[in-house]
């Protein structure tokens, strides 16, 4: 029973996360991105640099929004090794046919 305790406490300490960066403000994508990846970072992700060129990931189309985020995976990865190894999930969206941007409403008080 105390493993089992211990166990969801360390689950639920390894919480999921996400780091949203939109260079123009539209509404958050959700649809397939451009480009998906899984980064190594190390000792709870305090360890480890990891760079995505998005103008390689784009070319010449814009970049619509990029994403940085810890996955249930990632942490259940994270939870397992003890925060040894904590791999988050890198994400870029490109303006093409398949991510067609909303752009958000601006309210103007009158």
């Amino acid at each position: 029973m105390k493993k089992l305790v211990l166990g969801v406490a360390i689950l639920s300490l390894a919480a999921c996360s996400s780091v949203t960066i939109q260079p123009e403000k539209i509404t958050k994508l959700s649809t397939q991105p451009t480009y998906q990846d899984s980064r190594p970072f190390f000792l709870w992700g305090l360890v480890g640099e990891e760079r995505v060129d998005v103008k390689q990931v784009c070319g010449n189309s814009r970049v619509l929004q990029m994403q940085s985020q810890a996955t249930f995976t990632d942490a259940l990865l994270g939870g397992i090794t003890f925060g040894i190894y904590a791999p988050h999930t890198v994400k870029v969206w490109c303006d093409n046919q398949a991510n067609l941007a909303i752009p958000m409403e601006t309210n103007h008080a009158n």
